[in-house]
């Protein structure tokens, strides 16, 4: 049986700025506190990475009551609810939060709305911790949908008021149907000026649609807890591509290459590089002898770290001055 022949990969792919953010924040807080640094959840949605940073004196833990006082504590990428903050401070934790800016602008976004009188209906991944901390930004009146079908449930207690808030790493077509039909319901309802769909979720889905017509069979590198790589397989599904994801290239499987001469391959932008090395070199075993990367958007977006982390290249000192917060849209 012929293997493979040809890889072509997605470009862009893998790390996005908050994750490359939120990695370093973790590990800064390492090299200046000393081990063990604690973090509130997995600090991104990835096997590897987090098996990684445990290894350096990361913690993971769920419960802020397993952090002992006084310790360091690292809010995840996906964001957290008020109530963790607030108990968070009252248990006199040393802080750095780690949540993407781009969550943040969300959060941002229902407080100033909130305060306007708004309620809100959320389209989002039930038990997805980007949508409890966005939830959990305010006591009620955010309503969480997570299908078309879940609007015609809806029941806000007022309509006049009402705004739409999206979970960033969704699928952007299904995040555009249920957003229809949120207006369909609700003609006078507030959207975001600016989609809250990030533009790494974007850009990954963006480079799968080119890709998957080009390629008899796509591998998405991506944890199952991923949110963004569970849709960039789904999607490249729904456009008519044999699509796997996996974890490692451990799980990549030699039936899944019958009869294909083209692989496709992509990472969700929670998933390292390096995991998709070893993959085109599993893929590569089976046969493929050329890889080829697609053109596509390249992404030069970097995000500040917080204050305190912030380490000077030549003394290996901290900078003391603030660089500016980043502030909505800054993408």
């Amino acid at each position: 049986m012929a293997g493979p022949q040809e890889i072509l990969l997605a470009e862009p792919r893998g790390f996005c700025a908050g994750v490359d953010r939120a990695i370093e924040i973790v590990e800064r807080a390492i090299q200046k506190f000393g081990a063990p640094i604690y973090v509130r959840h997995e600090i991104v949605h990835n096997t590897y990475v987090v098996n990684d940073l445990k290894a350096k004196g990361a913690i993971f833990i769920e419960e802020l009551s397993d952090v002992p006082p006084g310790a360091t504590l690292v809010f995840s990428a996906h964001g957290v609810s008020r109530a963790v903050q607030d108990e968070a401070v009252a248990r006199g934790f040393s802080i750095f939060d780690a949540t993407c800016p781009l969550v943040t602008k969300v959060h941002v976004e229902v407080a100033k709305l909130a305060k306007e009188g708004y309620e809100f209906i959320m389209i989002g991944h039930k038990g997805h911790p980007e949508v409890e901390g966005t939830m959990g930004q305010l006591d009620h009146g955010i309503h969480l949908v997570e299908d078309v079908a879940d609007v015609a449930r809806v029941q806000p207690a007022q309509t006049e008021k009402l705004a739409v808030v999206t979970q960033t790493t969704l699928s952007v077509d299904d995040a555009a149907e249920i957003t229809a039909a949120v207006r369909a319901r609700f003609p006078s309802v507030r959207e975001p000026k600016q989609q809250d769909i990030c533009y790494a979720t974007q850009n990954r889905q963006d480079a799968v649609k080119v890709l998957s017509p080009q390629v008899d069979v796509l591998i998405v590198v991506g944890s199952p807890t991923s949110s963004n790589s569970n849709r960039l397989r789904e999607l490249a599904a729904r456009l008519g591509t044999a699509a796997f994801m996996v974890d490692s290239a451990d799980e990549l499987r030699t039936e899944w290459f019958a009869g294909a001469v083209r692989v496709g391959l992509t990472a969700g932008a929670s998933a390292p590089e390096v995991l998709v090395q070893q993959v085109i070199d599993r893929i590569k075993a089976l046969g493929a002898v050329s890889v080829r990367t697609m053109p596509g958007i390249e992404e030069t977006i970097k995000f500040p770290l917080p204050k305190g982390l912030k380490i000077d290249s030549v003394t290996g000192l901290e900078i003391s001055q603030r660089t500016p917060e980043t502030g909505p849209g800054a993408h």
